[in-house]
């Protein structure tokens, strides 16, 4: 492909933004790669087959992604699904990826409005990518014919143009049912860019197993995710026992984790890891100090043990009686998250 010159001017990322928004992407076809460069002053490089477009901005090249193997049963005719730019490169570490993913939220959101759509991508996001380990947070700003999202990207924040239909058809396509389908949480509001919006159906965990690896990678990340969207998450879990289906678990997620347990008499909640306020005093400015009586403070972006924590979480909920996993109910009031309808698709777990 050849070269061409572009300009060295790096705009701000609201002015990216609002520039990516205003160009004509043609139906994704091949020419989309010239009305980009041309819209933005960018230079065109790379090969025909995987074309980047040379930004002269500190975070990288933008990238796009032809429509491929994993692409093509989702698209009606589009070439590309994606052009993605890098906007920060931050530290490696969970506090340092979730600050740059915030701080560029912040900024969008200021020039945008509220996204209308937040959540985490979890292990795989559209066309079974996978996501950076610390979490994979986007916010969204849904459009038609094109949507543009913020997302986790491997070394910090990429901002993201694609056309609206192959990634919302890839996402609804995956509610065939089978463990691990679809991962992470998903969360609309009710912004009319939303109109039309659809929700493929969930999952459900066939063995505690299932439910330990979903539930660690949940907990594992969820600070460092709570951090970078902004918001903050108060979930309740029930188990369904032959005495009713009684509050087990709060689990409650700012810029820290903290779950509280509330074992029945005759479980040893000390022997399966649990302790009192005087063992996790951070967790006194989140419930009084007896109740629940037993809690953990797991800590802020990037330490949590999620395995650790399932396993923990799990062994309780079996001694409690729970006898499977479908026993284990995420409390309703957890879909409801500063405004968003949340809905949690990478544990596996009823709802109700």
């Amino acid at each position: 492909m050849n070269e061409q010159r572009g300009s060295t001017e790096e705009p701000s990322l609201a002015d990216l933004a609002l520039r990516l928004r205003a160009v004509d992407t043609r139906g994704w076809a091949p020419e989309v790669v010239t009305a980009l460069s041309d819209a933005l002053g960018w230079a065109r490089g790379g090969t025909a087959d995987h074309p980047v477009l040379v930004t002269g901005r500190s975070g990288g090249d933008a990238r796009l992604r032809p429509v491929g193997r994993y692409e093509e049963r989702y698209t009606e005719g589009e070439s590309y699904v994606e052009l993605a730019v890098p906007v920060a490169v931050a530290a490696p570490d969970a506090p340092a990826q979730a600050a740059a993913f915030r701080a560029a939220r912040e900024e969008l959101t200021s020039a945008l409005g509220r996204p209308s759509v937040m959540g985490s991508h979890g292990d795989m996001g559209p066309f079974y990518d996978s996501g950076p380990l610390w979490g994979a947070p986007f916010v969204r700003w849904r459009g038609s014919p094109d949507t543009l999202e913020l997302r986790a990207g491997k070394a910090g924040p990429e901002l993201v143009l694609r056309p609206t239909d192959p990634a919302e058809n890839w996402f609804w396509r995956q509610g065939h049912g089978e463990e691990h389908a679809l991962s992470g949480f998903f969360g609309s509001n009710r912004d009319p860019a939303n109109v039309g919006l659809g929700f493929p159906g969930g999952w459900t965990a066939r063995s505690w197993e299932t439910v330990t690896r979903s539930l660690g990678d949940f907990l594992g990340a969820l600070p460092a995710e709570a951090d970078a969207l902004g918001v903050g998450f108060g979930m309740p879990f029930y188990g369904r026992t032959g005495g009713g289906a009684p509050i087990l678990f709060d689990v409650t997620c700012g810029d820290r984790l903290s779950i509280g347990c509330f074992a029945p008499d005759g479980v040893d909640a000390a022997a399966l890891g649990w302790g009192t306020v005087a063992e996790h005093p951070a967790t006194a400015s989140v419930w009084r100090d007896d109740d629940p009586v037993w809690r953990v403070d797991a800590g802020g972006p990037g330490e949590p043990k999620g395995r650790a924590l399932a396993e923990m979480l799990v062994a309780t909920a079996r001694a409690a009686g729970v006898s499977e996993p479908a026993g284990l109910i995420v409390g309703g009031e957890a879909e409801y998250v500063d405004g968003y309808h949340v809905t949690y698709y990478g544990l596996g777990l009823p709802t109700g």
